[in-house]
């Protein structure tokens, strides 16, 4: 499972670069373009000097205007170009970088929508939001500016070099002793300042992570008055983020004056030979004018081409940690010839799928988590009848849920086989199964926006009657009505506006509308209010008709009249049976229900 503490630290690696030319291939002809016109433009530029040289040499230095129209219309031709292009540039640079920033957000998201549930039980939410907001962004944008530019660059300093020889090869072999400084300087300015931006992206990462915690638990956050401790943790980091983004603009700030003052000696010692030359009537002030504007120019790209490569490689932390993300496999994949009949998550075959009766069975089934080392279940065996009511209980932590991520297939056995309505559901598509399924969970999510809209997730198609008739069903129109816009009244961040009972009687109308086969209620009467718990009794009891029921149940009290009660102690089912039999068995579940029964009796003395 990922980790944000990851530390990439490959050195220039080609082929996590390739990863990203699928993503680039759509825009191949705006591309194209671009560097097509970035060459053109590098041209126009190498030749500028040279306009200059014949202006001086032919029209001051010869003293004449012959041929002067014909030079001015060449060049203000190439600057209209030039300038006409920089719109084109602009906007097809802007285009690329908002595209490919869309392209990679979607298809991560798409990515994360067919991982396994148990990747979110590990992974913080920071980790996900910076490789789907931050990382894709700044791929984006130095594919899109960055690399163009820096063909153009190089396209440049190439042509400025064959431009020098041409004019004095004497003086071009002065000004090119600086390129293997400026090698030797980039290398090892370069491995440095990766190092320090790939912890500033590390950092930047927890900072995000720091920011959903503080405030998706701001109210748990007051209440234990805990704003300091929270303050003073990110402050910390953020000022270990400080340090590192320090540490790298140091680095480049030593290293482009260095680069500078090589311009400079290089620009000093061509104006001293040249001179000299001028002088001795060797080289005429034009070529020097044309050579000087050559030595000035060439080294403000070689800076920003080792900018840019700084920056390009910097980048390459970025590609690592979204690709890694899209690298991560979910723990359970349907096979090819599932996914040709049943289709995907996201484009599913409904029209292949075969009616869930919702008779379960367990056969031989043997389990142990990925990250653990013991088996939870070893050769458990049991059969399920459609419609019946399976209740769990045990004491927090003793691994009741695990039995219901098994028979949903939020995970698959180790060994054995797990049966629905006949047949091992690996033969059958996720989605075929999941669709069938209703989770109420102890602390159900609402999305934002509207109760109607909410209840209405449960099947997107149902109409305003239907999604109403299913509030109905579970006493949730009660509800509605106490709200000051009814059914488009808003719920909240996660349903924040609403009490959890109201939440729950929410969900339960949500999962009337979806009709599920197979139904899981995550203990949803330990948390709330004595007056909505009748109501939430009279919805589990219309949501368990003539379904296949899973109890995870915290209070004993409410499972007595479950077909079957699974008894649950560290990790492993210890006791099987009625409420009855469980009793009359005076064991585990024995001692349970006396201890509660007492603990509950006492607190009604105590009111």
């Amino acid at each position: 499972m990922p980790r944000d503490d990851v530390e990439y630290t490959k050195s220039f690696d080609i082929k996590i670069w390739k990863q990203l030319l699928p993503i680039m291939k759509p825009y191949k002809n705006l591309f194209i373009l671009i560097i097509s016109g970035n060459i053109i433009c590098a041209l126009i530029d190498i030749c500028i000097p040279l306009f200059q040289r014949y202006a001086i040499n032919h029209f001051i230095v010869g003293k004449t205007t012959a041929g002067m129209g014909g030079f001015i219309a060449l060049y203000v031709l190439a600057i209209l170009f030039q300038s006409a292009y920089t719109w084109v540039f602009c906007r097809g640079c802007m285009t690329v970088e908002m595209r490919m920033g869309r392209d990679m957000k979607s298809q991560l998201f798409e990515h994360l929508q067919n991982l396994s549930l148990s990747y979110y039980n590990v992974t913080p939410v920071g980790y996900i939001l910076s490789r789907v907001m931050s990382d894709t962004n700044r791929i984006a944008g130095t594919i899109a500016w960055a690399v163009p530019d820096m063909l153009w660059q190089l396209v440049y300093v190439l042509g400025v070099f064959v431009a020098m020889l041409a004019l004095n090869w004497k003086l071009a072999l002065i000004v090119m002793i600086v390129v293997p400084m400026l090698v030797i300087l980039t290398l090892f300015f370069q491995k440095r300042i990766l190092f320090w931006n790939r912890k500033v992206r590390k950092l930047n990462s927890n900072i995000t992570s720091g920011f959903n915690e503080g405030i998706t638990g701001a109210k748990t956050s007051k209440t234990l008055v805990i704003e300091d401790k929270n303050a003073r943790e990110f402050d910390a980091t953020t000022m270990e983020m400080r340090v590192a983004g320090v540490r790298a603009a140091r680095l480049r700030a030593i290293f482009v004056p260095l680069v500078l003052l090589l311009s400079s000696i290089i620009t000093a010692i061509v104006l001293q030979r040249g001179g000299h030359m001028v002088i001795k009537g060797v080289m005429l002030i034009g070529t020097l004018t044309a050579f000087t504007s050559y030595a000035v120019g060439i080294f403000e790209p070689i800076q920003n081409i080792s900018a840019n490569l700084s920056e390009a490689i910097s980048m390459q932390a970025n590609i690592e940690r979204v690709f890694g993300l899209l690298d991560e496999k979910p723990l359970i994949v349907d096979t090819p010839e599932v996914i040709e009949k049943y289709g995907t998550t996201l484009e599913p075959k409904p029209e292949n799928w075969e009616p869930i009766r919702g008779e379960i069975e367990f056969r031989d089934v043997s389990f142990q988590y990925p990250d653990g080392n013991e088996e939870v279940l070893s050769h458990f065996n049991l059969k399920i009848p459609a419609g019946t009511t399976v209740a769990i209980v045990g004491e927090t932590g003793a691994g009741k849920s695990t039995l219901v991520n098994l028979a949903c297939r939020f995970f698959e056995p180790t060994k054995g086989e797990i049966l629905i309505d006949g047949r091992d559901y690996k033969e059958r598509s996720q989605l075929w199964l999941h669709s069938s399924i209703g989770y109420v969970l102890q602390n159900p999510h609402l999305f934002s926006g509207t109760v109607m809209e909410n209840i209405r997730y449960g099947r997107l198609e149902a109409t305003d009657e239907e999604v109403k008739a299913a509030a109905h069903a579970v006493s949730a129109d009660t509800i509605v009505e106490k709200l000051e816009n009814g059914w488009n009244s808003e719920v909240g961040e996660g349903g924040d506006r609403l009490s959890t009972g109201e939440k729950q009687l929410i969900s339960f109308a949500r999962a009337v509308l979806a009709d599920p086969r197979i139904f899981v209620l995550d203990e949803a009467t330990s948390s709330i209010d004595t007056q909505t718990e009748q109501l939430i009794q009279n919805a589990i009891e219309y949501l368990l008709r003539d379904r296949t029921s899973f109890l995870i149940a915290h209070r004993l009290s409410t499972i007595r009249n479950a077909d079957l009660i699974l008894v649950v102690k560290d990790g492993r089912i210890v006791e099987q049976g009625t409420h009855e039999e469980l009793l009359k068995a005076r064991g585990y579940y024995h001692t349970l229900y006396t201890k509660q029964f007492e603990q509950e009796s006492m607190e009604g003395v105590l009111r």
